[in-house]
């Protein structure tokens, strides 16, 4: 984590879980507008019981240089994303294609983004994951959504696991 300690979805948290954006790295200016806008809205996640996280393999420094980008005050930032736990969240990995629209070096791998609610018992709630930095879930309609499933006990989808 910035600033120290290691991020671990183990140990108790917030009360309703964690919002986990995983994000491509410092190279990428779609991602920086994405976290701002995670940013802004990390108050109101709070409110609801729910903690924030933005992850990426870059290291500290390309890290630090994001946090720094979009001005974070709220949002915790995670780095060093090893990539074969980037996989086992189901994240997709690129190479690199050289210098971005904004003049920064791709890292040679990387992970594209995955947007993950995980409950407070460590139950997946929603997951979203992308092979292109485009058309990402709006964090607006994830807090609407958390409002509904909070006022309605509204549970997790997906959860059969029997035969079909």
């Amino acid at each position: 984590m910035l600033g120290g300690g290691q991020f671990d979805l183990s140990q108790p948290g917030t009360p309703r879980g964690t919002v986990i954006a995983f994000y491509r790295g410092l190279h990428c200016p779609l991602c920086a507008t994405y976290l701002k806008e995670l940013e802004r809205l990390t108050p109101e996640f709070a409110k609801r019981g729910v903690g924030t996280i933005a992850i990426s393999s870059d290291a500290e420094e390309r890290t630090k240089a994001m946090a720094d980008k979009i001005e974070a005050s709220h949002l915790r930032f995670a780095h060093s994303l090893p990539l074969t736990l980037a996989r086992d969240w189901g994240l997709y990995i690129s190479t690199s294609r050289g210098k971005t629209s904004i003049g920064i070096e791709e890292p040679a791998l990387f992970s594209e983004p995955g947007l993950f609610m995980v409950n407070a018992d460590q139950t997946l709630y929603y997951m979203s994951v992308q092979t292109m930095p485009f058309v990402r879930p709006h964090f607006s309609e994830l807090l609407g959504a958390l409002d509904f499933a909070i006022d309605k006990g509204y549970p997790a989808r997906g959860e059969y696991t029997g035969a079909v």
